[in-house]
């Protein structure tokens, strides 16, 4: 049976912890547990039983190499594989791996990217086991989830500093919760990232330089028909797709990658993955292989998997929606209960995390910051710019009555009568999902929806967690040591005060309206609209602080990381640039010329039988004048990247991408599609809207 097959084969290849438990000695699975479940050191001594054991189980699985699986500041992952055999010098080999290549690699770490942080004399870089996210086997090599940090110490990755930030906040929830008599062992955070993602031919993809160079079309005329009618979104899976989908799942589930729910989404060729929750820094994980996995399993089925941020104009681009909650020994402190007026504990999380948002809404900002994002954000398909919380129809009236010092309960639940007999009646959901909100409550957690759909959680969820650690060391620093009898009374004003000084980042209302902007523009909550807007926030001296005040970054972390994500924007930007001039010279206006001398000599041949023909002069004349703007735009944007890029300064690099190469694309780009409308199919030389997005 299908259920059978899925439950036998489900992270059959993770090491998981039933295999822990019959491999390895009692004492030995005992200290790696309490690793894994509260957080303590890593006893070295342990980990030679800890190697013997999964590579005894990696060879049982076919697995020959091993490598440590990293997350390098490009926001992908990378490994660098080595094989288990160490030659006897009797011309056979034994399969050996020990406890010091488990719990330390030395990979060249040059080529990454670092923003400064190692010079080309430091090379070397070191990855270093990470036990809390199990190992597991792909392509027949054992892979170990690891950190990366510089020969100097300094974090090379997305891993460490969300490692860190996780330990930050259990450090400060733990402190909250024992003011509520809770001594739990472990605090975390779980995330359930949403992936979106469009799926096209893959001899289409391979005929656009555009799509494989930099990921998204940086030309192409309006479809004929684009999402209007909205029947794609949960409409039936064609066949291709839900095969693609079926080996997803399959894969994905020998993985332990816990994907559940899958549909179309709204854009034509767009469809979603989702999986159930799980603790944040495997989650993560989870979705950098989920990520890889739809682009190796497309191919399959003759399909190219898009994860780009807007592959396409005209329709929706994608996203990744950041459920995020925090759990303390199972019990989700974001649960409001059935009366959260009530619920001092929910209370007390809830306006820490009301004023971590607001206090931050600069580096949440900054963390879905990207060349690619900046075409979603703001654009009435994706959340706007600005940073708000959507609490709903359950929390408002209780936040609003504490604010007024008042007792409001929440809005019950409202029994829905369909009118038909026969349907059974269903509770109305009173936490609906704004989708125009930024960070929207939904029932148990908070769905910050800005994020790329091609980027690394690991960005906004440091943030997020540091932010939250700083509000619950708020709230622990003022009350500890107030006497019991006073503790409810001091936390429900602390919860009222916290509220009412963040109130400005509360809206329930519609985040794309331009009332909403002028709104927020006086409640004075920032609005960066372009990555090169937002990105200096990372280094003003009071993020620095608020980072290195809970160990998550050190200063010369944080700048680093500003540098590596200002000169990746303008790396990108420069690609599609160059891109748009090599395509404009080789493939469009020959092209055109092409169509253009084909109909010029069918005109001249009319004309010598006598016949006039004002059509066919008319359109030469448009195509000449196309090709004019065209060459006129290419050497336009030619001259504005190649000043871009010869800045020195990263910030003054992105200023100059911002301003004036992304406008002279845009005029290559409309030069381009203008004729497009006009010229004959035949003589187009790339795959078309239409044909890339209604594919059969």
């Amino acid at each position: 049976m299908a259920t059978d097959r899925v439950t036998q084969e489900y992270s059959s290849l993770v090491f998981t912890d039933a295999d822990m438990q019959e491999r390895l000695p009692k004492p030995t699975y005992k200290e790696l547990r309490s690793t894994i479940d509260e957080g303590k050191p890593l006893d070295l001594k342990i980990a030679n039983e800890v190697a013997h054991a999964m590579k005894d189980w990696a060879l049982e699985h076919g697995a020959t190499h091993f490598t440590h699986w990293f997350q390098p500041l490009t926001g992908i992952t990378s490994e660098k594989h080595d094989s288990f055999i160490t030659p006897k010098g009797d011309g056979t080999v034994l399969m050996a791996f020990s406890g010091k290549e488990l719990v330390q690699g030395e990979p060249d770490a040059s080529s990454f990217p670092s923003g400064g942080l190692r010079a080309t004399f430091e090379a070397r870089g070191y990855t270093i086991w990470d036990p809390t996210s199990p190992a597991f086997i792909k392509d027949e090599v054992l892979c170990i989830p690891t950190a990366f940090i510089s020969y100097t110490g300094e974090a090379l990755d997305k891993k460490t500093p969300l490692l860190r930030s996780e330990v930050a906040l259990e450090q400060q929830a733990k402190r909250v919760l024992s003011l509520f008599g809770k001594s739990p062992k472990r605090v975390v955070t779980t995330v359930g990232p949403e992936q979106e993602y469009f799926l096209i031919k893959e001899d289409d993809y391979a005929a656009r330089p555009d799509l494989v160079m930099c990921g998204r079309t940086l030309f192409g005329c309006a479809p004929v028909k684009g999402q209007e009618l909205e029947e794609h979104y949960f409409g039936a899976i064609r066949p291709t797709v839900n095969a693609f989908m079926k080996e997803v799942d399959d894969e994905l589930w020998k993985l332990g990658v816990p994907a559940r729910t899958k549909h179309n989404e709204v854009a034509p060729a767009q469809h979603e993955l989702a999986p159930i929750f799980e603790a944040s820094s495997l989650a993560i994980d989870d979705n950098l292989l989920t990520m890889e996995k739809l682009k190796l399993l497309a191919t399959h089925h003759g399909l190219a998997c898009l994860e780009h941020e807007k592959p396409f104009d005209y329709v929706n681009g994608s996203g990744k929606h950041n459920n995020w909650s925090l759990s303390a020994d199972g019990e989700n402190l974001l649960e409001p209960g059935s009366n959260p007026e009530d619920n001092l504990q929910f209370l007390v999380f809830l306006s820490c995390l009301v004023a971590a948002v607001d206090n931050h809404a600069d580096l949440l900002r900054s963390s879905v910051a990207s060349a690619g994002n900046d075409h979603r954000l703001g654009a009435n398909e994706a959340p706007p710019a600005i940073i708000s919380v959507f609490l709903g129809d359950a929390l408002t009236p209780v936040v609003e009555g504490l604010i007024k010092k008042e007792h409001t309960e929440s809005a019950e639940r409202e029994v829905m009568d369909t009118g038909v007999p026969a349907l059974p009646n269903i509770f109305r959901d009173n936490t609906d999902r704004n989708r125009t909100s930024p960070f929207a409550f939904t029932g148990n957690k908070f769905e910050f929806r800005m994020c790329g759909s091609q980027q690394n959680l690991s960005d906004p969820n440091v943030v997020l967690n540091t932010a939250m650690a700083e509000e619950c060391d708020r709230f622990a620093t003022k009350l500890e040591g107030v006497p019991e009898e006073e503790f409810v009374s001091r936390a429900l004003r602390f919860v009222r005060h916290t509220l009412r000084d963040h109130q400005r980042v509360l809206f329930d209302g519609n985040g794309y309206s331009e009332e909403w902007e002028e709104e927020a523009e006086r409640r004075g909550l920032p609005n960066y609209k372009t990555t090169p807007d937002v990105l200096p926030c990372l280094v003003t001296p009071e993020n620095i602080a608020f980072f290195g005040k809970y160990g998550v970054l050190n200063e010369s972390e944080v700048r680093a990381r500003y540098v590596t994500k200002c000169e990746t924007y303008a790396k990108l930007l420069n690609i599609e640039a160059n891109t748009m001039v090599d395509m404009a010279r080789k493939l469009y206006v020959p092209a055109i010329s092409s169509y253009a001398g084909d109909l010029a000599t069918a005109a001249a041949t009319k004309a010598e039988l006598g016949i006039d023909c004002p059509a066919e002069r008319e359109l030469i004349s448009q195509l000449t004048a196309g090709i004019d703007e065209i060459v006129a735009a290419t050497k336009d944007l030619d001259a504005k990247n190649a000043d871009a890029r010869s800045k020195e300064d990263p910030q003054e690099s992105d200023n100059a991408y911002r301003d004036f190469v992304l406008p002279a694309m845009d005029r290559l780009r409309a030069a381009v599609d203008g004729m497009e409308e006009i010229c004959a199919t035949d003589y187009w030389p790339v795959p078309s809207y239409n044909q890339l997005l209604f594919w059969v």
